[in-house]
Formats: C-alpha cells, sequence, structure tokens
C-alpha cells in the first residue's frame, strides 16, 4: 500500500506553535515535491506551503508566509509543516500530498491542487484561546 499519513494536529492557543509531521509508507518520498494544503469548513481546499524533492525550492501562501515553515527529512521520509504563532484563519483541515511526475514551469504552481495525485487523510487544526 502506498500512503500518507498526517500527524501533530489538535488544539493549539494563538502565539502558540504546532508542527504538522507527513510520513510516507510503501514508498519513498525523495522523488516527489510535497504540498501541504488546508481546507477549512464551509471553503474549498487552498495550497498552505509545498517543497521541492530536494528541498531546495519552497513556496508559500501570502496567508502564512513568515509563520509557517515547510521542511523535509528524506532519510525519515516525512515532510513537515512548522506552524507558528498560528491565527484562528488556520483552523482547517491540513492534508500532505506528493506532486505529479511532470515539470512545473514554475514553482510556485505547485500551491495549485491540481498538480497533485496521491494525498493523505488530513489531521484537524483548531486554533482558539
Amino acid at each position: 500500500q502506498l500512503q500518507l499519513v498526517e500527524s501533530g494536529g489538535g488544539l493549539v492557543q494563538p502565539g502558540g506553535s504546532l508542527r504538522l509531521s507527513c510520513a510516507a509508507s510503501g514508498f519513498t518520498l525523495d522523488d516527489y515535491y510535497i504540498g501541504w494544503f488546508r481546507q477549512a469548513p464551509g471553503k474549498e481546499r487552498e495550497g498552505v506551503s509545498c517543497i521541492s524533492a530536494n528541498g531546495g525550492s519552497t513556496a508559500y501562501a501570502d496567508s502564512v508566509k513568515g509563520r509557517f515553515t515547510i521542511s523535509r527529512d528524506n532519510a525519515k521520509n516525512t515532510v513537515y509543516l512548522q506552524m507558528n504563532s498560528p491565527k484562528p484563519e488556520d483552523t482547517a483541515v491540513y492534508y500532505c500530498a506528493t506532486g505529479i511526475r511532470r515539470p512545473l514551469q514554475l514553482f510556485r504552481q505547485c500551491l495549485y491542487e491540481r498538480k497533485y495525485d496521491n494525498w493523505g487523510q488530513g489531521t484537524q487544526v483548531t486554533v482558539s484561546s
């Protein structure tokens, strides 16, 4: 089985921090760019951040730039999303996904949902005081 499993979600206060993990099983992440997406109730899923296969390129949604950091440890077959200073509007189910095996014209296109073909089940993040 080829699976992506998100973990690390939960309840966090504004100004706190949280680290989400995306772990692969049944395959390795080395050949994929990886994206984090989120979906809040009543809203469409949106791209949050993504990272290239070798970690050399990253992209962030404007709404999280400067607060969230994406990283990867290919030796552990895991991608992370460090969430610092989360805001209530960051409340959502967070998903990770593997990128399609086609080149991106511009790396920032990794924030588009259509650029992914393998998704995890998501982990809930709730930001509340």
